[in-house]
């Protein structure tokens, strides 16, 4: 079953609840993303895109995946 854009967004705001999020993309498999939150802040990309990936619940784990590619971006709030 493809996944929606409103799907991930619901899953990184359980994560995130005061994140600024805005997700893009509509075939179901190729998303993009970009996530402003507080949290990140002090963090390097890396670490802040693992929380991001966690928080998909193995939606992209493996060849089983639901969702094929994220391109995401992540900061602290200016």
């Amino acid at each position: 079953m493809p996944v929606e854009a409103k799907d991930i967004e619901a899953l990184i705001r359980a994560a995130f609840p005061k994140a600024r999020i805005s997700v893009q993309g509509d075939d179901g498999q190729h998303f993009s993303a970009e996530v402003v939150d507080e949290s990140f802040r002090g963090l390097n990309r890396v670490q802040q895109q693992r929380a991001v990936y966690a928080s998909l619940k193995g939606k992209m784990d493996g060849p089983n995946g639901a969702l094929h590619a994220l391109a995401l971006t992540t900061r602290a709030p200016e």
